[in-house]
């Protein structure tokens, strides 16, 4: 099975996405790699010499310039176009451009097989309050929050300390953790830097947080262990940037049987139908053994690699059946019948 591995993009997380195909390299043997700069330029990485600092450098742009089209990828040659084959594109650019649902409508456009969310997918789990909204439908816990937009900054609803988060942003992008007003207003000033809308949540103290990564096959689960990612209050970007570039192996968490099986059941309640075709984690709070929550992220950093004992498997059996458009018959019969009654 050859991959073909995308990567970069008009992103905040751009920088993320780079470490998360180094560490996937290691994982993903004889896969394409393919860089998007910021200017959506699309360029076929030689593996062996896929490291941070090309992209520092800007070496990378010595490298083949590719393009998207039906069927695949293109390379310009002197007389005619060279088809650059492969299998399966797999959806590694964190944030704008791949988590927001461009690159899977570009994907959908051009009949090209991926694993990653579809566009209903990404735009629901790109969005915080999207995402608030989709876990009230389910009837699944999650934080009580505000949402405030630049333009109509209201008073705030909770006692402090609280949580500011860009509504579309992850990595803990521009995410503040404020004690009082002086420090809300910083807060809200830095968020809309990258947003013009924030979410705000309490800050509970004491919380834990878990992640747990999968995929559905077939009625057949897929499921990471469940991980405690660290022991902390939280994860800055420096933090998760070093977390996402993991590919080692975890602990599996302790937790209770009946927390374990709500945060099982949570995710696949989650996932099926609407994340088919993608390997997502999804990260949970846990006080006082009920379950929240936090965040759905549709493609986690290294696609959570780490948090598999055979990734390879997984990928492998998310690859055989990756969801496929409905053919529609097009016949042209209603366009018929008018020329016919004009005759």
């Amino acid at each position: 099975m050859q991959y073909a591995i995308f990567f970069g993009g008009r992103s905040y997380e751009h920088e993320i996405s780079i470490v998360s195909a180094i560490a996937l390299k290691e994982k993903i043997k004889d896969a394409l790699f393919v860089f998007i700069d910021k200017e959506r330029d699309l360029y076929l990485i030689d593996p062996k010499k896929l490291k941070s600092k090309l992209f520092s450098s800007q070496e990378y742009k010595k490298m083949p310039q590719v393009e998207l089209k039906k069927g695949g990828l293109y390379q310009k040659g002197f007389l005619k176009e060279k088809r650059i084959a492969f299998d399966v594109a797999i959806n590694l650019i964190h944030g704008a451009d791949g988590e927001d649902g461009k690159l899977a409508s570009l994907f959908d456009f051009y009949q090209i097989p991926y694993i990653g969310p579809r566009v209903e997918a990404s735009v629901i789990s790109y969005n915080k309050l999207f995402t608030k909204l989709l876990l009230a439908h389910l009837g699944i816990n999650t934080i009580e929050y505000q949402i405030m937009h630049k333009e109509n900054i209201e008073p705030l609803r909770f006692a402090y300390p609280v949580i500011v988060k860009p509504l579309r942003l992850g990595s803990s992008i521009g995410i503040s953790i404020v004690n009082d007003d002086k420090e809300l207003s910083y807060a809200l000033d830095v968020a809309f830097e990258f947003d013009d809308e924030v979410l705000i949540e309490p800050f509970i103290a004491g919380i834990k947080e878990y992640n747990l990564a999968g995929c559905e096959v077939l009625g057949n689960w897929y499921l990471s262990k469940i991980e405690e990612p660290q022991k902390g209050e939280f994860l800055d970007f420096e933090k998760k940037y070093l977390d996402f570039g993991r590919s080692g192996d975890v602990e599996e968490a302790e937790l209770l049987a009946p927390v374990r099986e709500k945060i099982i059941e949570s995710f696949k309640k989650i996932y099926y139908p609407l994340f088919r075709g993608a390997l997502i984690r999804i990260d949970f709070f846990v006080k006082e053994n009920e379950v929240y929550v936090n965040e759905i992220n549709s493609i986690p950093g290294s696609l959570a690699n780490y948090l598999f004992d055979d990734f390879e498997t997984v990928l492998q059996a998310l690859t055989r059946t990756l969801p496929k458009e409905r053919d529609i018959a097009i016949d042209y019969r209603y366009i018929n019948s008018i020329q016919s009654a004009k005759k």
